[in-house]
């Protein structure tokens, strides 16, 4: 089989990560909500190997070092907001402060339930992180836009969400430019920093990040107006997805999949 054969067009993909998204939802299973992240987080693995040869950005690992240890905070806040305040009756501790605390003695509880819950919502939120850009980056802006007019929605509604994702990597590369300027001027560290010193330096960058936007948005609507963007009700496309047999093939594989860890999903006692 060829590999042009072998290559999902844009309305399977995006029907199978429809079909996904809403099993990551569904699922309150820890044991399937970690399956499915170490799922997608191998699939991630094996795009980056197969496309390795690929030009990468010099400072993708500085980047990624900060996107997990941001994903690691996340993670931390998570657990800590549920274990205290979420649901249940199991106790870890109670009462988190001890009766000669001054004011809160007697107060507070940490919760096995909330701690379980929190796993589920973490495992939930990777595998989401993990399974959109293999949709996004594998797929062209104009191939998702054909696709999901494919599915009865307006061409309008869908030019908003592909220029969403179009919009993503140019706000990467600015905020790219202006972290370099300002280290250049050496007037904000993005480096070691405490956490007042890092609210700075994020503020320093979402200002000029915004107002970039905001230039952006009024140019891209004079640019649409001047062309009498969405005078047509349809619109046509050079190349619209058409379904092969391996598309075929994929979404069945993608439904069977769905179902069956919807069923295990039921099958199993909750949260576990």
């Amino acid at each position: 089989m060829s590999d042009s054969s072998r290559k999902l067009n844009a309305l399977s993909k995006l029907l199978c990560v429809l079909l996904l998204t809403v099993l990551i939802f569904i699922i309150d299973s820890l044991a399937l909500a970690v399956f499915l992240f170490a799922f997608f987080l191998v699939i991630r693995i094996y795009l980056n190997r197969h496309y390795k040869n690929k030009q990468r950005n010099p400072e993708s690992k500085t980047r990624k070092y900060f996107f997990i240890r941001n994903l690691a905070l996340l993670a931390v806040l998570i657990i800590l907001m549920q274990t205290l305040f979420g649901p249940g009756n199991t106790y870890i501790m109670k009462p988190l402060f001890p009766s000669s605390f001054p004011l809160l003695g007697g107060m507070g509880s940490l919760k096995w339930d909330g701690f379980f819950l929190s796993l589920v919502i973490i495992c939930r939120l990777f595998a989401l992180i993990l399974l959109l850009p293999l949709f996004t980056e594998t797929t062209s802006h104009n191939e998702i836009a054909s696709s999901l007019c494919s599915l009865g929605i307006n061409y309008r509604a869908a030019f908003i969400i592909t220029t969403a994702f179009n919009l993503i990597p140019v706000f990467k590369e600015e905020a790219g430019v202006i972290i370099d300027a300002q280290k250049l001027r050496r007037s904000v560290s993005f480096e070691k920093r405490s956490f007042f010193s890092g609210i700075k330096a994020y503020t320093s960058l979402l200002l000029p990040l915004i107002l970039g936007a905001m230039h952006k948005a009024s140019a891209s609507s004079v640019s649409m107006d001047s062309r009498a963007f969405g005078i047509y009700k349809t619109r046509t496309w050079i190349d619209k997805p058409k379904m092969k047999i391996f598309d075929f093939f994929c979404i069945i594989a993608c439904i069977v999949f769905f179902a069956g860890l919807l069923i295990i999903n039921y099958k199993l006692p909750a949260i576990f």
